[in-house]
């Protein structure tokens, strides 16, 4: 039986000067506590079951929730290949090779498709209190370990408390209202939505809205241009339902009001509950007319508010307690949260906002994937714009995969799953692309796409300069996507899942490669066009450019891709030629190279600015998330790539830093991944801007700034703290590879190792203490603390302590 980590605080209270009863401030290390009501969207907190989303404000006179469901977007399948990219493709190489950067730019453009669709606000329930809004005390707080949010007030003698929820078990969000004193409930509660759409009353407790998506919405970044919303083409439909679950006895029908609302006078406790659905599963299948699915409200009229709320936290603390992490108790978590950052990033110290930081990404995870849906977008779930910052969809060229670099790691392997499946749909569609777009076998997929899994490379077939080719002409998704469906398989150990779904996914991507690479005048395996994600560069000639020859991240995603693909077809004991020629193209590609100022090269050619910060590090790849450079096996390039960072910079966006915490860990150096955990989370101000260079950091709320909101950034720097403490990619378990000085006790209990393992790690003054080892699968299972190693044999559901002595290491 596991020991669980218990963590303790002391408490607080205070007595509030016009009431007699004393309020207790938060004192849980988990708990996220502001004493003022949310102003922006930034600082509301986040709730979801993975389908649906709410920010939850917490204002007193107006309340105000914003919603989304998972699957609303903009749009519809369409096909965006494009047949002239074949034409164009050998000419732009045959430019590139020459040198001619420049004149390959139109030649590339030419290979573009139509932009990729939105994700979109679905409404807002806005709950209108009568009478004064002033209050004596308040405070509003969101328990991670629950998945709860309360706000909590007094006025006039009268507490006011709020509790919401979003239930996973039984899809539907739900609030309880309470009123203790002389006062009551006195509100109207509405739906509204920035979509089309119009509520109504259709039975008594009962608020129902409808509306339908547009069919079309531009990119935000493209600025404003006439019809960017369209409504004149086809999208899904989309309900929304609120019901009185307790208190229809306290309803108003007619409170003359000049909107639908459920109006509740003199109530002493109200409990509402909310649903959503859209139709897009019926529009996915062809079926442009279909009606929105039933609420499902129905099956809640038996269930209380409490059996309700404690099959929620059932659920939700099934996954969130997988995973303990303890820095140790410090006092300021009764501290506001926004002046808990505004205080670290003034140089306090404040461990329980560190290990804070890490629970709120499984949190997000949690909160917004979960088994049968589909992958994160940008924002997780939540968004409040209909163009909303990059289209709030897929990313492909490197944030969405860092959704979900914590699943596996963090003990949350099943929730990997709607980005898996994902990864399915796109093989499909991207199959057509590669033989359309290239006349390529396997599948292709480029830097964008969304809810309907395009692949084509965006940019409007270059209409009016279309999609720079900087980020949009980048064909290397489906390797790095791959890379997911090994690594689940490389935490589990499930054969049956490498050969049913995960092998054919990676070899499809392996055939593209094949066709896709040519070779250079040296006879050596390239890329072409190849870009460096989302960088530039300028050539000794003056030459100003995006796309070149070989850059260091498509060989790297390709050495990567190669490498997994052999290691599987071995485990399978299939394809043997084809695992051949795999080794052949892996040993002739371009090579890694070390540039002028001791940096691994971000192209082939010694082109790197030194001055250059681009927010993107896209040529470390091999460092993390791959696996080719490693201090431990490739002390040189570890050094250059060291030396990238170092010039490169610190500074960046929020999602920027996530990443490079990790590329620190990997290093081995824990204190500067510890540098960039406290400037991560750098208090950023909400304003809507676009910060490119230096404005990242973290929300009021914790969500990640990239600015403006991006939520990679939070998940970044999970997995970042994880590679930290534990790293298991060189097929060894390394225990504290990358623990800091400023964490000089703790323990982590829950991480996930390749290779079927669950460890629990302790340590002290720097040094570790102790460690659990939790098998799953009988065989050798080799260890390193430090510069000790071993090599131990394992057997099949046994648990293995290795403390207090860590006798079982030798030289």
């Amino acid at each position: 039986m596991r020991s669980l980590l218990l963590l303790f605080g002391c408490a607080l209270t205070l007595l509030a000067c016009e009431q007699t009863q004393p309020i207790s401030l938060p004192t849980s290390p988990e708990v996220i506590y502001f004493d003022e009501p949310a102003g922006p969207w930034e600082a509301a907190f986040p709730l979801g079951n993975g389908r649906i989303g709410a920010m939850v404000f917490g204002r007193k006179g107006k309340e105000r929730i914003a919603l989304n469901e998972e699957t609303f977007w903009s749009g519809k399948p369409k096909d965006g290949n494009n047949p002239g990219a074949k034409a164009a493709l050998p000419k732009a190489r045959k430019a590139l090779l020459a040198g001619k950067y420049e004149e390959a730019i139109p030649h590339i453009l030419e290979m573009q498709g139509p932009y990729s669709q939105s994700y979109l606000p679905l409404g807002d329930l806005w709950l209108d209190f009568q009478g004064d809004t002033s209050a004596t005390y308040y405070e509003r707080t969101l328990d991670i370990a629950t998945g709860l949010t309360r706000t909590k007030y007094m006025q006039d003698g009268t507490t006011y408390e709020r509790e919401l929820f979003v239930s996973h078990p039984d899809q539907v969000m739900l609030m309880r209202l309470t009123a203790k004193g002389e006062g009551s409930l006195d509100f109207d509660a509405s739906l509204t939505s920035k979509v089309r759409g119009m509520a109504k009353l259709p039975e008594k407790g009962l608020l129902y809205w409808e509306g339908r998506a547009p069919g079309h919405a531009d990119p935000s970044y493209l600025g404003d241009r006439e019809n960017a919303i369209r409504y004149d083409l086809p999208g899904m439909k989309a309900g929304m339902w609120l019901k009185v679950l307790v208190g229809q006895e306290h309803l108003v029908e007619d409170a003359g009001l000049s909107f639908p609302a459920l109006s509740i006078r003199k109530a002493k406790e109200v409990v509402l509950v909310f649903s959503a659905k859209t139709s897009f599963k019926e529009f996915l299948a062809g079926d442009l007319e279909a009606d929105v699915p039933a609420s499902g409200l129905e099956k809640l009229g038996l269930k209380s508010y409490a059996s309700l709320k404690e099959a929620h936290v059932n659920d939700y603390q099934a996954l969130y307690q997988r995973v303990n992490f303890d820095l140790g108790f410090n006092e300021q978590v009764s501290i506001p949260i926004d002046e808990r950052l505004i205080a670290y990033d003034q140089g306090g110290l404040d461990s329980g906002l560190e290990s804070l930081m890490f629970q709120f990404g499984r949190y997000l995870m949690i909160s917004a994937s979960r088994p049968g849906g589909i992958p994160m977008n940008l924002q997780g779930i939540w968004n409040q714009h209909m163009r909303p910052p990059w289209s709030s969809n897929y990313t492909i060229n490197i944030n969405t995969e860092m959704n979900y670099w914590p699943a596996e790691v963090c003990n949350l392997a099943e929730l990997h799953g709607p980005l898996l499946d994902f990864i399915d749909r796109l093989a499909v569609r991207g199959k057509e692309t590669a033989r359309i777009n290239y006349g390529a076998k396997g599948w292709v997929a480029h830097h964008n796409s969304d809810i309907w899994a395009p692949t084509n490379p965006v940019g409007d077939y270059g209409v009016r300069g279309g999609g720079s080719i900087q980020w949009a002409n980048w064909p290397m998704s489906g390797g790095w996507l791959s890379q997911h469906s090994w690594e689940h398989f490389a935490y589990g150990r499930d054969t049956a899942y490498l050969r049913e779904r995960a092998y054919p996914i990676m070899k499809g991507a392996a055939e593209f490669m094949l066709d896709w690479l040519i070779k250079d005048q040296k006879g050596r395996w390239v890329t072409a066009p190849a870009t460096s994600p989302e960088n530039t560069f300028k050539t000794p000639d003056g030459q100003k450019g995006a796309a070149a020859v070989a850059s260091t991240m498509d060989m790297a995603i390709i050495w990567d891709l190669f490498s997994n693909c052999i290691k599987a077809a071995e485990i399978l004991e299939i394809d043997e030629a084809f695992r051949q020629k795999l080794a052949s193209y892996q040993a002739n590609l371009f090579p890694l190279t070390i540039g002028q100022y001791g940096q691994l090269q971000e192209w082939s050619e010694d082109w790197d600015n030194p001055e250059d910060k681009h927010r993107h590090v896209s040529h470390l790849f091999a460092l993390h998330p791959g696996k080719q450079i490693h201090p431990l096996t490739t002390p040189e390039l570890a050094e250059a790539a060291k030396k990238s960072l170092e010039l490169r910079g610190d500074d960046g966006t929020g999602w920027s830093k996530g990443w490079k915490i990790n590329f620190w860990a990997r290093l081995l150096d824990g204190d500067h991944a510890y540098k960039m955990i406290r400037s991560q989370l750098r208090p950023v101000i909400p304003d809507g801007k676009t910060e490119y260079m230096s404005g990242g950091g973290t929300y009021p709320n914790l969500f990640d700034a990239h600015p403006p909101f991006q939520i990679d950034g939070n998940f970044g720097a999970t997995a970042g703290i994880a590679e930290m403490l534990l790293q298991s990619h060189l097929g060894e378990i390394h225990l504290l590879p990358a623990v800091p000085s400023a964490w000089g006790a703790g323990a982590i209990q829950g991480l996930r190792a390749r290779g079927g393992y669950t460890v629990d790690i302790s340590w002290e003054e720097g040094k570790m203490t102790g460690a659990v080892l939790y098998v799953e699968h009988e065989g050798f299972c080799r260890l390193r603390y430090g510069d000790l190693v071993t090599m131990v044999a394992v057997e099949k559901n046994q648990t293995y302590d290795l403390s207090p002595q860590l006798e079982i290491f030798k030289r």
